[in-house]
């Protein structure tokens, strides 16, 4: 390591949670290695305001608080093994069922009840020079009903006005593996809503889910529907904003380049941001279920205080044959990649 992170506390498990910072002229971000997650991501304006783009705490043993965990929502963390839902938390794997833990109704969601959200990461390099983190976790054989050993590492880098992450998974077994993260973000400083909030997607279809929102395996084209965001849309306009917006795109691109899949623009303070992604789907979620909760500077935060653009394959992709392969083998490496611009306009 090129410099010292912060000392934050000392998980329950006995191993340290320390802060990182990366930081440039523009942009300055704040990792944590409990579940890898983003406790800030601060835009500093041209008028020398800064603007927080990012739900979270002031203090990262906030993460750990009874509170927080009763009302847990995945703000700002890692998300494996598997991101969504799994229907039925089954799967077929070498013509063997897995069955995983179950944690939300009769399916697995998120990776289940302790997934890489709640994991301690283990530091590999942390570089100021280069504003590059990585971190480790290795996740055992049989965790959350996973077959195989699987070690992933998560590296996140600051470039001028991008912040980007990348993970790469191994595996000692055939396992299955889907990836994302978690930022919920708010373009105003974390205060109000996101009803004004201007999106795009670059998606013609969405994917069918049941009612417990797994996804079937059809698609649904977005024409004529209030999921088109082939042209920008507040998100405030949606007919029914009782049940918000928790839907997965599948984006219109050509096998796995690294192209731009979504933008979010506050026009009242100025921010945008654009997402790039070499992942088939984004899922979007306005942020109906936050709960009422104080975050950072003294702000409660509720439904609609952020939204979240989760990058990934499609879920429950291993119980549908025709969707994108989630299976890892011994010997592939799994990677995807993902980069947020911040900008003013």
């Amino acid at each position: 390591m090129k410099s010292n992170p912060q000392f934050c506390f000392k998980h329950s498990s006995g191993e340290d949670i320390y802060l990182f910072a990366l930081r440039n002229a523009k942009l300055e971000v704040m990792i944590t290695n409990y579940g890898g997650i983003i406790t800030s991501m601060k835009l500093r304006k041209k008028n020398g305001t800064v603007n927080d783009i990012v739900l979270g705490f002031d203090n990262p043993e906030d993460y750990v608080s009874e509170n927080y965990l009763k009302h847990y929502f995945y703000m700002g963390s890692v998300v494996g093994r598997y991101a969504n839902r799994i229907k039925d938390a089954a799967c077929i794997i070498d013509e063997k069922k897995i069955k995983l833990t179950i944690n939300k109704g009769n399916d697995q969601l998120h990776g289940g009840f302790s997934g890489f959200d709640k994991k301690v990461w283990g530091p590999v390099l942390f570089d100021t020079e280069k504003n590059e983190l990585v971190l480790q976790y290795k996740s055992p054989d049989g965790e959350e009903g996973f077959p195989g050993n699987l070690n992933v590492k998560v590296k996140f880098k600051l470039h001028d006005d991008e912040f980007s992450y990348n993970y790469e998974a191994v595996t000692d077994q055939t396992t299955i593996v889907n990836l994302t993260h978690h930022g919920y973000f708010n373009l105003n400083n974390g205060k109000g809503n996101n009803y004004d909030y201007h999106v795009w997607i670059n998606a013609s279809h969405t994917l069918e889910q049941d009612l417990n929102l797994v996804a079937t395996g059809n698609l649904s084209p977005v024409a004529d529907t209030e999921y088109d965001f082939r042209r920008s849309r507040k998100i405030g306009n949606q007919a029914n904003m009782e049940n918000g917006y928790d839907k997965s795109f599948v984006l219109d691109k050509k096998g796995n380049e690294l192209s731009l899949a979504a933008e979010a623009i506050c026009k009242e303070y100025g921010t945008g941001l654009q997402v790039f992604t070499t992942e088939p789907v984004l899922h979007f979620y306005s942020g109906k279920g936050i709960p009422r909760i104080k975050g950072k500077n003294g702000i409660e935060y509720s439904s609609y205080s952020g939204f979240c653009f989760e990058t990934q394959k499609h879920p429950n992709a291993i119980n549908v044959p025709h969707f994108p392969n989630t299976i890892l083998h011994p010997g592939e490496i799994y990677r995807e990649e993902t980069v947020y611009k911040i900008y003013e306009c």
